[in-house]
């Protein structure tokens, strides 16, 4: 059996990839749900209707566990999709607890980047009142950043300006981490990293995420010692042109995870 990652498109895949490292005996399933990218513009209640619809999909695979790697699906849908199914499901959330504690004790701030979406919901802003004691914490949406990464554009150029003109408006020096609040976003890192003072730290929450999943593989006797870290890539629309995508898009986060 399987453990499956689900993702509107490619962003996923930074956290599959984490999962590659932490658990390389497991076997995995990749969806991606490209008759709908990106979720984080559009509205809430049709991504809902898409995340279930396509979790349905995935469960009629050999599946023992799910991964919904992303931050906005997450928010959305995870609290139904574990009344509805009996495995384990993990859900993301943006890194937010984990950045506050890393700066409340030295005075600087936390900028979380996240998709509109993901900022707009209730289980974002619950989770920042909650940790946020300081009021440390800021939030810059991105909406753009998902285009160009399911366009595969990693261009250097044209990415150093848009991100110099993203951040234009925030005085970095007095920020001490940035927190990549959707699964897309860990393929700039290595950009974003040139462009910030190197005091910033940039986390993500994929490790947490691929720990909570492995307890919950452990505490369930599902845990494997003998697979062999394949993954099958499955998607909602033109299966052939995306998994093509979808293993390049591996292949060039391996790369850029390896540089960072």
């Amino acid at each position: 059996m399987r453990i499956a990652f689900f993702d509107s498109g490619l962003g996923g895949i930074t956290v599959l990839k984490e999962a590659m490292n932490q658990l390389p005996h497991e076997n995995f399933i990749y969806y991606a749900d490209t008759l709908h990218v990106p979720y984080g513009t559009k509205p809430k209640d049709d991504v809902k209707k898409y995340i279930l619809s396509s979790v349905a999909a995935i469960m009629q695979e050999e599946v023992k566990a799910l991964v919904i790697a992303c931050n906005t699906a997450t928010s959305i849908a995870v609290t139904e999709l574990r009344s509805m199914y009996d495995i384990p499901i993990i859900g993301m959330e943006p890194a937010v607890k984990p950045a506050v504690e890393m700066n409340r004790l030295i005075g600087r701030r936390v900028l979380v980047m996240a998709t509109p979406l993901t900022l707009q919901q209730a289980k974002y802003n619950e989770l920042v009142n909650r940790v946020d004691d300081m009021s440390i914490v800021d939030s810059l949406p991105l909406p753009d950043l998902v285009r160009y990464c399911e366009a595969l554009n990693f261009d250097e150029t044209f990415l150093y300006d848009y991100f110099q003109t993203q951040l234009s408006g925030y005085a970095l020096e007095e920020y001490g981490t940035i927190v990549l609040g959707c699964t897309h976003y860990p393929f700039y890192k290595s950009i974003i990293a040139k462009l910030v003072p190197p005091h910033l730290t940039i986390i993500d929450g994929s490790k947490g995420t691929v720990k909570r999943l492995q307890e919950q593989l452990i505490s369930r006797s599902l845990f494997s010692e003998t697979g062999s870290g394949d993954v099958l890539f499955l998607c909602s629309g033109e299966e052939e042109a995306y998994i093509s995508k979808m293993q390049r898009a591996l292949q060039l986060y391996e790369r850029m995870d390896a540089r960072v």
